[in-house]
């Protein structure tokens, strides 16, 4: 077991599989103890006790984060269980067609900004009070296609340049309570999303994808949870409005003063 997150409570939202459950196994692995979100029928129990059988400590929480009550509900199981919250990640969210704009379904435009931006919202909204006593840090999920754009998913790609200014935002309203707050944007990363088999892309953008990239592979959500967790970690307590982008096109830290 590590130490950079050491005695830390963090919940992850989106929490059971793919680059949230990688957070959660890297956080545990540092000392952090952690509240697991996820929908119903996510794995979210097994991700938990995959942690606890590695030595860690971890609690779920099953519930839709975009709704008001669930968020509240959330954030109060950590502190009922763990008298306190250090981090919050704001990683749930959806990716869900495939589609040129003028033929995005609208159910599907508003789950994007429901999923992507309410529960995002929601959890910082109430994690701030107990943040703001602990001198804690929120990041979220960013992604290379809030900056670029993202063809053929044009509202994904906007809900994720809002959670980038939100943080932005949130990084300097809050820095007067030694809140900190961060994006973590990545570009292709070998979660279900990314495969046209499971995730909404097709073979031409499943290749556009891979040819993007230099190192010729998608990364991995081991090596995005590392970013997330030295962006927790007390390494990187100057670190405020950054955006590290893993991605082939932009890779470096954005940093804002």
């Amino acid at each position: 077991m590590g130490i950079k997150l050491k005695d830390k409570v963090a919940i992850v939202t989106g929490g059971g599989t793919g680059i949230g459950e990688a957070i959660c196994k890297k956080f545990a692995r540092e000392g952090a103890k952690i509240l697991i979100n996820g929908l119903s029928g996510d794995p979210i129990k097994d991700v938990a006790k995959a942690i606890a059988d590695d030595g860690g400590e971890a609690i779920t929480f099953e519930g839709d984060v975009s709704d008001e009550a669930a968020a509240r509900g959330c954030v109060d199981t950590a502190i009922k269980r763990y008298g306190k919250l250090d981090i919050l990640i704001n990683n749930a969210g959806v990716l869900l067609a495939n589609a040129e704009t003028d033929d995005m379904p609208i159910e599907m435009f508003d789950e994007h900004i429901r999923c992507n931006v309410r529960s995002a919202f929601l959890m910082t909204k109430y994690a701030l009070p107990h943040l703001r006593k602990t001198r804690g840090n929120v990041i979220s999920a960013g992604s290379e296609g809030g900056v670029n754009g993202q063809p053929r998913n044009t509202p994904y790609g906007g809900t994720k340049a809002f959670l980038h200014a939100f943080m932005m935002g949130v990084a300097v309203e809050q820095a007067q309570y030694g809140v900190r707050a961060n994006c973590v944007a990545p570009g292709p990363i070998d979660t279900a999303w990314t495969h046209k088999e499971t995730g909404a892309v097709d073979a031409k953008v499943e290749k556009a994808l891979l040819s993007s990239v230099p190192f010729g592979r998608r990364g991995t959500p081991a090596e995005v949870a590392n970013v997330y967790a030295f962006l927790a970690s007390d390494d990187a307590t100057f670190l405020r409005r950054t955006m590290p982008a893993m991605s082939p096109a932009r890779s470096g830290w954005w940093m804002a003063g």
